[in-house]
């Protein structure tokens, strides 16, 4: 198995590609579903990444997709789902990986939560329970050793309180929040200024969906706070990637983007729209290669998210910004 020590350490293409290779070699053994997949597309064994075929997402819903041996004190993670639609199952063999995995990328993009205090506006996926994006948070909470961190629970008015309380202190006051509860909050028309917020999609049916500059635009002029990144992330990744201002996402360095042509999902495309697939190494103990039904567009810069598959359920952590 992949030492998964080397995989937070890569720091190189060259050291990504070989360990992605040595991760499909792992998984293509491993993992049953995504063994049994490869079997029916009865393609040649791939000699390098962009060869590697990609497990479409749905199958997270019907199946457990593991390379691990699962068991009854596992933890795992649930999407958050839309009315009867079944939800996605994601099997978390080693909690501790997926944490250090967030930190990491959290701590490059977005700064050390030791120095913060983050406020929390996830309600739904707090209703909802088992949600790797609750779970990610709450241990952001944790490091930063405040007890003016948490998650606030239909209790906005504690958000003003709170970033005022934290500033005076010389903190840097985080807000991770649901679009939603975003528009929720910059109707209260409280001065945040000095916040940092990250919007992590999700509508859910609660408000009109919006297009993500549009969004942003509302909360921006409803908060005063002009720091605004985006997350993405999902159920099904172990990873997350962030966006400033431009909607560019960056992902880490154990996270690869690849877009392919929305009618031929081995044919690469790059600079134009295609469907987004995830190389997600920090998803080593399940699988690493994952075709979304997200559409967007790559480039060296990064990735910009453009829409979703038709026919695609609308998901928690992918705000529709078309």
């Amino acid at each position: 198995m992949p030492n998964k020590n080397d995989i937070l350490a890569i720091s190189s293409h060259a050291e990504f590609s070989e360990m992605a290779m040595k991760i499909f070699d792992f998984q293509s053994v491993n993992c049953e579903v995504f063994k049994r997949y490869l079997e029916i597309l009865g393609r040649k064994k791939p000699s390098c990444v962009e060869e590697i075929p990609f497990l479409p997402i749905d199958f997270f819903k019907k199946h457990d997709v593991a390379s691990q041996s699962i068991t009854a004190s596992n933890s795992f993670f649930l999407s958050s789902g839309t009315g009867s639609s079944a939800r996605s199952k994601h099997w978390v063999v080693d909690m501790d990986f997926y944490l250090e995995s967030c930190l990491k990328s959290y701590t490059k993009y977005i700064g050390d939560p030791e120095n913060q205090v983050i406020l929390a506006l996830l309600p739904n996926y707090m209703d909802q329970g088992n949600s790797g994006l609750v779970c990610m948070v709450q241990y952001l909470i944790e490091k930063t050793g405040d007890e003016s961190s948490g998650f606030l629970l239909g209790h906005l008015e504690e958000v003003k309180d709170r970033y005022e309380a934290a500033s005076k202190r010389g903190k840097e006051v985080i807000i991770f929040g649901v679009s939603y509860s975003l528009m929720d909050l910059a109707d209260l028309n409280f001065s945040l200024e000095s916040a940092l917020i990250i919007e992590t999609g999700g509508m859910k049916g609660r408000r009109e969906e919006l297009p993500k500059k549009m969004l942003h635009s509302y909360i921006k002029k409803g908060t005063s706070c002009y720091q605004m990144f985006s997350e993405y992330g999902m159920t099904e990744l172990f990873s997350q990637a962030y966006a400033k201002e431009n909607l560019i996402f960056s992902a880490p360095p154990w996270m690869k983007i690849i877009t392919t042509d929305p009618t031929d999902p081995f044919t690469i495309v790059e600079n134009r729209r295609g469907v987004i697939n995830v190389i997600d190494l920090a998803n080593v103990d399940t699988c690493s290669f994952i075709q979304t039904q997200d559409i967007g567009i790559n480039s060296l810069l990064g990735f910009t998210i453009e829409g979703r598959l038709q026919h695609a359920d609308i998901r928690g952590c992918n705000q529709l910004v078309e």
